[in-house]
């Protein structure tokens, strides 16, 4: 990409050790964003910045611009626990020995409400052995630690449009990494807003 804008290859090169450490110059810093969607829909946005000044006044507008508010550290994270979430395809595995696998292996909970998956909840430190044993078996379709909301907001119609909207536009900036949300949407409005 730099090749094809004429960046000269010194520019390229100083971009790259100051990437890496080598030179000083940017500093990158872990930053954790909290607000609120439409509806009252709890949103976490984890990021990593060079300029937080420049990321948070693009992360407030993403927000404005879905009918979401950025909020203040802590208005909404205590709304998430940090847990293990495993997925497996429910063609991939018998529910009821799945089931007993997961919680003799010391998974906190079990969840075959999906349509398409099996759900399987784990403390994060339990999270990588479990992950393990389940992997020796099955296929696994999602394994991360990750924040899953404690209570989820049912959405319908132009709201649940809109939360979709405002996840993507979150996701898609550069120095987004995670987006954690406790809204709850008819699977034809994901699909809908997915196609588009």
């Amino acid at each position: 990409m730099a090749k094809e804008v004429n960046m000269p290859q010194e520019n390229i090169k100083k971009a790259i050790m100051r990437g890496t450490g080598e030179l000083p110059g940017a500093v990158y810093e872990e930053v954790v964003y909290e607000g609120y969607g439409v509806g009252g829909v709890a949103v976490i946005v984890e990021a990593t910045t060079d300029n937080k000044n420049r990321t948070t006044a693009e992360i407030r507008k993403i927000f404005a611009q879905y009918g979401g508010s950025l909020g203040e550290t802590g208005c909404v994270s205590w709304l998430f626990e940090q847990k293990g979430y495993i997925a497996i395809n429910k063609t991939d595995a018998s529910e009821d020995e799945l089931m007993s696998l997961a919680l003799e292996l010391g998974a906190e909970d079990f969840k075959s409400d999906d349509e398409d998956v099996y759900e399987i909840i784990t403390s994060p430190q339990n999270f990588e052995q479990i992950k393990q044993e389940l992997e020796k078996k099955y296929k696994l379709q999602q394994a991360e630690v990750t924040m899953l909301p404690k209570t989820y907001i049912k959405l319908e119609g132009k709201q649940a449009e809109q939360i979709l909207q405002l996840m993507d536009a979150l996701e898609e900036h550069d120095d987004v990494k995670n987006v954690y949300a406790n809204f709850d949407v008819p699977k034809e409005i994901m699909e809908k807003v997915g196609s588009k």
